[in-house]
């Protein structure tokens, strides 16, 4: 088959027209993009059911690579320094910002929204990452300090990172719902492993692209899509994922299966909100706050 087709021009010429050029979506796993290692595909289709794009289906194997890379990633990224993560976070929202039109397509194809719509959405998630962003080096001031003590000591406590975080992307809001949890993930110094929303992985899938150019090291946020079920089972259960996130838990017997699985290795859960949350809102610091663990140090003082 020809790579051009021919039509006949109203001057007695031929007029070419391009084959479309279908983009191969892949997961994003330690920096890199491969393919599924079983090579399956699911078909993406829109509100309508008209087909979008075929998305790789991750596999068990595919989870557990992504927590490998994420482990590999979690010590220098926790130790970078706050106002260096925030700067990547920052860096993500200009890159966002200059892929402004092919997000906001994806969004409304994938969400079923008017361009206008679309396009608010989009805007408020580069905002989301410039928000964050500016938290890096002011949370510490609000999770830690100084303490009180009867006695000739001085007694500090500190944030920290919890490690690696399995992130299960919301189902509806598939955009800016995935940047409201994973942002305030990776703005604190730990490693993502994200699961997509099962119907519309596409932004997210695109959004890799964006972290992959934007000086985020490799593995710091790693992006499988595929069956919710199917991915989040084995993430919830390994013993080296230290944290959850089921705001895409949004089938309650699900839900509870995954807060058991997660109990093995006494894991930090985050449920996810009850009747669904509102991802426009102004999101607080609780989600940094949850994925933080308090170091405290005591020291003698002279008397």
């Amino acid at each position: 088959m020809s790579e051009m087709s021919e039509m006949s021009g109203g001057n007695g010429g031929t007029a070419r027209t391009r084959l479309s050029v279908l983009k191969t979506y892949k997961l994003f796993v330690g920096g890199k993009f491969p393919r599924s290692e079983s090579g399956r595909v699911y078909e993406v289709t829109d509100t309508r059911g008209r087909w979008l794009a075929n998305a790789p289906l991750a596999s068990r194997k595919d989870a557990r690579d992504a927590v490998v890379a994420a482990r590999k990633a979690f010590g220098p990224w926790s130790g970078a320094t706050a106002y260096n993560r925030g700067q990547i976070l920052y860096r993500i929202a200009e890159m966002l910002e200059g892929r402004r039109e092919q997000f906001t397509a994806e969004v409304a194809a994938a969400e079923g929204l008017s361009r206008a719509k679309a396009a608010a959405r989009v805007d408020a998630a580069v905002d989301r990452w410039v928000w964050y962003a500016g938290w890096s080096d002011k949370i510490a001031q609000v999770a830690g300090g100084a303490n009180p003590v009867a006695g000739p000591y001085l007694n500090l406590s500190t944030p920290e990172p919890t490690g690696v975080v399995a992130v299960l992307a919301p189902r509806e809001s598939a955009f800016l719902g995935l940047v409201s949890v994973l942002a305030p993930v990776i703005v604190t110094g730990n490693t993502a492993v994200v699961v997509t929303s099962e119907r519309a992985p596409l932004p997210a899938l695109s959004l890799a692209e964006v972290l992959a150019t934007s000086d985020l090291p490799g593995g710091v946020v790693n992006i499988l899509s595929g069956r919710t079920a199917e991915l989040a089972a084995p993430l919830a259960a390994h013993q080296d994922v230290n944290a959850i996130d089921l705001a895409g838990a949004d089938d309650a017997g699900l839900a509870r299966e995954l807060e058991a699985a997660a109990a093995e290795n006494l894991k930090r859960v985050l449920r996810p909100a009850d009747g669904g949350a509102d991802w426009s809102a102004d999101p607080g610091t609780g989600r940094m706050l949850a994925f933080l663990e308090t170091k405290t140090v005591w020291h003698p003082v002279g008397v």
